[in-house]
């Protein structure tokens, strides 16, 4: 019988028992000697890896065959999958040497702690059996007294680190070793430098363990007392706010407060700022300035916590850095040789925003040198290297920079693969790229690239530097380019809902086929209904009609709007949180009804602003019919007089508004995504043009555009995770051909929208209209005067007067600019500073106008009731109402501004973002506005009889009528609704 055998301790010489025995020992090196000269002795080079152990004498027969190997004591490891690395099989002529080598193979795999073959003679063939004892199976992995970081930060840290070590893996000391290293770094980084990790490894039989580390954490240590030496052109505030990592956070530029609020201590960021100090002394000049390492003092905190009032604990590590400051230099200048591809010096130097004269900035040099990189990548010099060589005047204290630059041959475009798209096709990629192959490469244009098919929303986000690979082969400058995708799904069915100003509380179902058979087209069908609106929508989108970039859309739809500020907040409030009953009254109460058609179809312009964002025109068409009601007498009588429907007045005018417009666009975007946007801008221009086969006649040119810089901190900066963002819009509206814009189309400001202080459609100028009010005579005594007091059923005697209403009939020219500054907190989760700015006003007094036959027919009736005989009214006399409607003074042009804050949710379930914000309006309109009588005193006197009552009827009216308007708009809101504003 001759035995291989490997304990867990074994190592790699080759030992020889009484019988052929093969084993592994780390023993020591006297052991390991004795070995060696003990195989010599019996004639066994082993170290040569060439001498057979001593066969034992041949069975009967002389033939030495394999039975079937045996595996005897594994427990998790399949037999099947033992035998598969073993290089005997049944059948086969027995050797030691491969046999030595199933030995190395098994024990090689890792899995085992022992493993022993045996060799038992049979009369028919030679039997292998294999011995295992496999390494314990991780059953449990606890942490106990760890408080600083969550679980979850331990595993991923754990696994950045490729430590190896999880539940259900085996059992390995050396891991094990390895994450109480990773554990104690991670603590050091939240602040605990003194924390202890033991470990407990308890076995569970029959082959398992379970692993407790406990943590004991220690004291807290935060960042003591900053200090520098040898500063003296640097304040230490200058310095501190360098160190990214452990400068004071909440002021960092407060004298008194700076160093009030404490960052954790982490000893492997101290290098990291000790370095950013150099760079804070090479961007003001100071090329040569040096940082040595710095000195660390550990102390007890001290002090009382200005928080809670009580004595500071944990520790505290004092920094003291030594610097040494050198002369100060300015930029004398930068040359250029190697250009040879681009020679015009001046094009190169404009790469490098810093001008000859100003004191050398070490980072805007940097910067410099990476735009001469990307300008050399767009003409396909992708190997490009500029080498800086700093030339010093110590005279003049000037640093001149001779930058030799290795072109590198230009690449070509070889071949553009896919990968993860399974339902999109190639061509609907292909036709977003602006790289063809066979195309010089340019990396501008992948970038550019890349963005657009962002915009599609067919793929999850896509990121030039993770998610596209390019291969090179320098023999035939080529660069082949790989583009990782992972699709959307393709079909979405949603439920969105939710509450906002203008629609109430409402809910809805959207059906979206995203990528109609992967050649992108789109078709929708969505169904929305609420208190105040109720839509449906199929719309169908062709995004290359014959394989042309022209895209080409339609949608039909029907849908119901009720325009009523006043219920839309009653809905969401439970009660109208800001107008009163007299100043809803004020407002254009009305809702449509609409059914439709509309066309559109865009095209890029591939070579217009092409290196910067993706450009487009359009055009679109809708056909609708239109229906009004209106809910109370103000804006019946706007709807009814204004000149908005050539020769159709009164009722009628409300009835069957046919609207034709034509609308050609004008886009440009270079946001990268568009939920949510992290940086870029667009541009977005649109003029209607109503009057083509329709009834109404007006042009509104509508101009917009956005912006947003990702921020670190209160800084500009590429990696950060904040967002600024801005938007200017510009809106107006006109009537032609004798029409006046209809009261629907104007501007209205106000709501979440565009300015979220203020309520939905009210913050918008103030019009008197004619108004005819049958007023009722009244006795001194209260009681109203019968027509016939013999025939009670006739009624009352009503006075007919000439009176102008105050109403909001919105503007003709709107501008609106937002800000905002977006804090993620966590995924989907935002907090936001908003200021919101709005100023919707009148700038074309012809655009209130009256129709002929709407002012003839407020003027024809006789007003007033002087003489009442037999139940009828004699003396009445006309009233002459001017065709333009006068805008209130003081109202028009008013700004509104609304300043605040917002927590942001994107739901899921809806599809939108949920808010609650609070915004406080700093600027607003508050003031009184008196009445206006469409008549002077003595006139309007002159409307009622005189008799007691006549006179206290005219009393009654003057204090009914005559009384100033309060306009009063909100100093504060708190709302919530699910809506965007930009």
């Amino acid at each position: 019988m001759r035995i291989f055998t490997v304990n867990r301790e074994s190592g790699s010489s080759l030992k020889r028992k009484t019988k052929p025995v093969c084993t592994r020992s780390s023993r020591s090196r006297i052991a390991f000697a004795a070995s060696i000269v003990f195989l010599a002795v019996a004639g066994v080079p082993s170290m040569l890896g060439q001498a057979v152990p001593a066969q034992a004498p041949l069975p009967p027969g002389g033939a030495q065959t394999l039975c079937q190997p045996q595996v005897v004591a594994n427990r998790r490891i399949p037999k099947e999958s033992i035998l598969a690395r073993m290089f005997s099989h049944q059948g086969d002529l027995y050797d030691p040497l491969v046999v030595e080598r199933d030995f190395n193979s098994l024990w090689n795999t890792g899995y085992f702690d022992d493993v022993r073959i045996e060799r038992v003679d049979k009369p028919e063939c030679v039997q292998l059996i294999v011995y295992v004892r496999e390494k314990p199976t991780i059953r449990e992995i606890n942490y106990k007294g760890v408080n600083a970081v969550s679980q979850s930060d331990i595993l991923e840290r754990m696994k950045k680190e490729k430590v190896g070590l999880s539940v259900e893996s085996q059992y390995d000391p050396t891991k094990v070793k390895r994450a109480e290293v990773v554990l104690k770094e991670l603590l050091a980084e939240h602040g605990h430098q003194f924390a202890t990790v033991k470990t407990e490894v308890k076995t569970i039989p029959p082959a398992a363990v379970a692993i407790t580390f406990t943590v004991k954490e220690g004291p807290t240590v935060k960042v003591g007392k900053i200090a520098f030496d040898g500063n003296y052109n640097v304040s230490d505030r200058t310095l501190r706010s360098a160190m990214k990592n452990l400068r004071p956070i909440g002021i960092p530029r407060s004298i008194i407060f700076e160093n009030l609020f404490a960052r954790t201590f982490d000893s492997s960021k101290l290098d990291e700022d000790t370095e950013r100090v150099r760079q804070a002394y090479r961007d003001r000049g100071y090329f040569k300035a040096l940082t040595s390492e710095p000195t660390t003092h550990v102390r007890d905190a001290g002090g009382i916590n200005p928080f809670t009032l009580r004595p500071s604990r944990g520790k505290r590590i004092d920094i003291l850095m030594p610097v040494e400051e050198g002369d100060r230099y300015r930029l004398g200048g930068i040359t250029f040789k190697g250009n040879v591809h681009y020679p015009n010096t001046k094009a190169l130097r404009a790469q490098f925003a810093q001008k000859d004269g100003e004191f050398f900035n070490a980072t805007m040099f940097s910067k410099g040198l990476e735009q001469l990189r990307k300008a050399y990548g767009e003409g396909g010099f992708i190997n490009f290297v500029g080498t800086p060589t700093p030339r010093i005047d110590e005279a003049k204290k000037l640093i001149f920079l001779d930058i030799d630059i290795d072109e590198g041959k230009p690449f070509y475009v070889s071949r553009i693969e896919f990968t993860g798209n399974t339902i999109t096709r190639d061509k609907v990629i292909r036709r977003e790229l602006l790289l063809d192959e066979g195309q010089i490469y340019n990396s501008r244009l992948w970038e550019l690239s890349i963005l657009r098919l962002n915009q599609l929303n067919y793929f999850e986000p896509l990121k030039v530097d993770q998610d596209s690979e390019s291969r090179q082969n320098a023999e035939d400058q080529t660069v082949d380019l790989l583009l990782k995708l992972k699709e959307k799904g393709k079909n979405s069915i949603g439920l969105n809902g939710g509450i906002s100003g203008l629609q109430g509380t409402f809910i809805g179902l959207n059906y979206e086929t995203n990528n109609f058979l992967g050649l992108g087209e789109t078709l929708s069908v969505e169904a929305n209904i609420g208190d105040l609106s109720r839509r449906l929508t199929f719309g169908f989108t062709q995004p290359y009609l014959r394989n042309k970039p022209i895209s080409l859309g339609v949608q039909v739809f029907t849908s119901k709007y009720d325009y009523n500020p006043a219920k839309a907040y009653s809905i969401a409030q439970g009660q109208s949180e800001n107008l009163t009953n007299a100043q809803n009254s004020l407002l254009t109460n009305y809702n449509t009804s609409t059914t439709g058609i509309t066309l559109s179809a865009s095209t890029p312009l591939r070579h217009l602003f092409a290196h910067t964002g993706v450009t487009r025109v359009g055009v679109s068409y809708a056909l609708s019919r239109s229906s009004v009601t209106t809910f109370n007498d103000n804006t019946r009588n706007i709807f009814q007089t204004l000149a908005f429907r050539s020769g159709v007045a009164g009722l009628n005018q409300l009835n069957g508004i046919i609207s034709s417009v034509l609308t050609p666009s004008f886009s440009f975007t270079s946001i990268d995504r568009p939920v949510g946007p992290h940086s870029g801008k667009d541009l977005n221009v649109a003029v209607q043009l109503a009057g083509v086969a329709g009834d109404v006649k007006y042009v509104s040119p509508a101009v917009s555009f956005r912006q947003f810089y990702p921020m670190k901190g209160l800084r500009v900066n590429r990696e950060g995770h904040n967002v600024l963002g801005y938007r200017v819009q510009v809106l107006h509206i006109a009537g032609f051909g004798g029409e006046v814009a209809p009261p629907m189309q104007r501007i209205y400001g106000g709501g979440e929208s565009d300015i979220r202080g203020f309520d939905v459609r009210s913050a918008s100028p103030y019009t008197f209209i004619p108004n005819k009010v049958l007023f009722n005579l009244t006795n001194p005594d209260g009681t109203t005067v019968p027509r016939d007091p013999t025939n009670p059923a006739l009624g009352n005697v009503q006075i007919p007067l000439p009176l102008y209403r105050l109403v909001s009939i919105g503007g003709d020219t709107s501008l609106t600019s937002n800000v905002e500054y977006r804090i993620p907190i966590v995924n989907q989760v935002t907090f936001a500073f908003f200021t919101d700015f709005n100023l919707t006003a009148n700038l074309l007094p012809n655009q209130l106008r009256q129709s002929v036959a709407g002012q003839a027919q407020i003027a024809s009736p006789l007003y007033g009731c002087p003489q009442f005989i037999n139940g009828a009214c004699f003396g009445g006399q006309s009233v002459s109402f001017p065709q333009p409607l006068r805008t209130v003074p003081g109202t028009n042009w008013v700004p509104r501004m609304s300043n605040g804050a917002e927590l942001q949710v994107i739901l899921p379930i809806v599809n939108a973002p949920f808010r609650i914000y609070y915004a406080y309006n700093s600027l607003r309109l508050y003031k009184s506005v008196p009445q206006a009588l469409a008549t002077d005193a003595t006139t309007f006197r002159n409307f009622f009889p005189t008799s007691g009552a006549g006179e206290f009827t005219y009393q009654e009216a003057i204090q009914l009528y005559g009384a100033d308007y309060v306009l009063r708009e909100p100093r504060k809101t708190f709302r919530l609704t699910v809506s965007t504003t930009f």
